[in-house]
Order: structure tokens, then sequence, then C-alpha cells
């Protein structure tokens, strides 16, 4: 993509500015709507009160982490996965293992308090790349929730392959859809299905609340592994999918709100057999990588997620990056809430 065809800098509006500007601009009409002045007068003024507490126009964007892991079966960190939610609708960022348990775990039914991570919201979901870390909980995506009352077909996005991928676990799932719909158990006819939507670079969606950019990163030899950049009216969040170092995710990720990145210890790196450095080399970003390229891009926060420890601990990690990153720095956790 040439530069000029990149996205500009994420500009972030200043929270406490931002409010000090309702309060005053509430108060002036606050003060207009009181003085003598013709009712038709004040019906606008009461129209643009209420707009400024509109949530479409002032929308509040969260990030929650679903699963943090890696191909390691790690108890306490499920596959990758996250959810941008805007305004209560949630776009879901990969679908690895765990992805619908650890949503229900958040949401009203099971004792959450976010009604977005009710699995049966889930309408839009954005695939980096293929591998099973990333996409094994598909058919729990594509089942769960319309078992649960879903109606709408899924909108997927992602590489080539993540069509083969539905269309054989609809079909391996045929007995059990059928058994639902033709059975005594009430079932929609349409919930479990999907519109598959091919990933390119650029826009790849756009509604009244987010704008979902595509953009390649270097995977070892895939063709088709993406990262994404999300854009609400509050907020910007990049995700680095699987990726080596990359300056084009750095151009996405330039003053970015979040970046969400991947990372591996660089002292466990030293301990693999040369094989495996090879691999990780082509395939993934150390910590004093990922801390170079946060430092360049300077986004508000740098969330680092998809770790490969290898035997470090969280302060190790975040001590390493830190020797090439001075911003603010997190490590995800499972089920973590950023807002």
């Amino acid at each position: 993509m040439p530069a000029d065809d990149l996205p500009a800098p994420a500009i972030p509006i200043n929270e406490i500015e931002f409010f000090i500007f309702r309060a005053l601009l509430t108060v002036i009409l606050s003060h207009i709507l009181k003085n003598s002045i013709p009712d038709y007068i004040k019906m606008k003024y009461k129209f643009l009160l209420l707009l400024i507490f509109s949530p479409v126009l002032f929308s509040a964007t969260q990030l929650f982490v679903l699963g943090s892991g890696t191909p390691n079966p790690d108890p306490n960190r499920t596959g990758s996965a996250y959810a941008v939610v805007v305004d209560g609708t949630p776009y879901l960022i990969d679908f690895g293992p765990g992805i619908i348990r650890s949503a229900a775990s958040l949401s009203p039914p099971w004792g959450g308090e976010f009604e977005a991570m009710t699995v049966k919201n889930f309408e839009y979901a954005f695939l980096t790349h293929i591998h099973s870390d990333h996409a094994a909980g598909l058919a729990d995506l594509l089942l769960t929730p319309w078992i649960m009352g879903r109606e709408n077909k899924l909108n997927l996005f992602g590489p080539i392959g993540l069509e083969k991928m539905a269309s054989s676990t609809l079909k391996a799932f045929e007995d059990d859809i059928n058994y639902r719909i033709n059975g005594t158990q009430p079932a929609n006819k349409t919930g479990y299905k999907y519109s598959f939507n091919l990933l390119s670079e650029g826009q790849v969606y756009k509604d009244n609340k987010i704008k979902v950019e595509a953009f390649k990163v270097p995977h070892g030899s895939f063709k088709d592994a993406y990262g994404f950049r999300f854009t609400s009216t509050d907020k910007v969040i990049v995700f680095s999918g699987d990726t080596g170092p990359s300056k084009t995710l750095e151009k996405y990720a330039a003053g970015a709100d979040i970046l969400v990145h991947e990372v591996y210890s660089h002292a466990g790196f030293l301990k693999k057999t040369k094989d495996w450095q090879k691999y990780h080399k082509g395939h993934h970003t150390s910590t004093y990588e990922v801390g170079e390229i946060a430092s360049r891009a300077k986004p508000k926060l740098l969330l680092l997620s998809h770790i490969l420890f290898w035997g470090s601990s969280r302060d190790e990690i975040l001590t390493e990056t830190r020797t090439t990153y001075q911003g603010e720095l997190k490590i995800a956790e499972d089920l973590m809430l950023i807002e």
C-alpha cells in the first residue's frame, strides 16, 4: 500500500476537555431555555441538548480480552480472542478455543454485568489468520449463540481459509443442526448460518459505530495474515495479530489509544534450539522489538498479549519490554476490560 494511502495517526480527544466543553454548553443552553423566547426556538435548543448526551455521537468504546493465550494449553489463558464493544455492539477479533465460555462469564445470564457479552449478540467476527489457537472456537461461535437465540447470520471477515473452515464446520454438525430445527426444540433456521467476507488491505467494514481496516503482517510464509485497526468516535484500537516486526503495523498504530501486540520472551528465546529460534524469529516479535515498535508508534497504551513466556514471569516480560519502551504498558489477562 502506498504511504499516502496509510491512515493518519489517531488524534485522541482529551476526555477532561471534552467533559468541560459539554458542561459549559449544557449551562448555556439551559440558560437560553429559561428565557422568554418562542417555543419553536426552544424546541431546537432542547433537541441540541439531547444531542449533547447522545450515545450515538459520543460513544463509549470498550475492549474485552476474552483470550490472551497461545497454542500452549495454559489453563489460565484461553485461545486468542478479543471484543471491541461500541455502544453495546460487540465486534470480535479472533475466536480461539474458549471464546464463548469466556464471554458468557461476563454476561448477565451467567452472573456477569455486560449485556454485550451475551453470546446471542455476537454477529461480527474478524479473523487475523487461520492458525488453530485463533480460530478453533469457530464451531462454538457459529452454533452456541444460535442455540441461545441469535437469529441473524454471523458476519465473518477473514482470509480465504476461513470460508472452508465455516462450511466444513456446518457440514460436520449437520445432523445436530437438523435435529434442533426439525425436532421439538424451539429453534430458528437462520442463526447458525454465516456470511463470509474475504479480507483485503484497506477498509473492510464500516457502520455508524465503527470502521475496520485490515493490513497484512509478516507471519512466516503466510500470504494472508492480517492485523486490524478499529476506529470509533472515541478510540482507535489496533491489533497486531501474529506478526514479526512490521513497519506497516507501526503506521496503522501511530497514535492509537490501544495497541494490542503479541510478544515472546527474549530470555526464553535464547534457550530455544536453533530450529525453534528460526521459526519464532520469522513468525513473532520479541520483547525488545515490540518495545521499539511502540516507541515509534507511540500508542497511549501498549497491551501485550499472546505472550510466549517460556518460563519468564510477567515482571520479567515487562522489564524486558521497558528496556526499549517507556510508555504505558500492561500485560493482557483473560476477562480483562479496558475502557
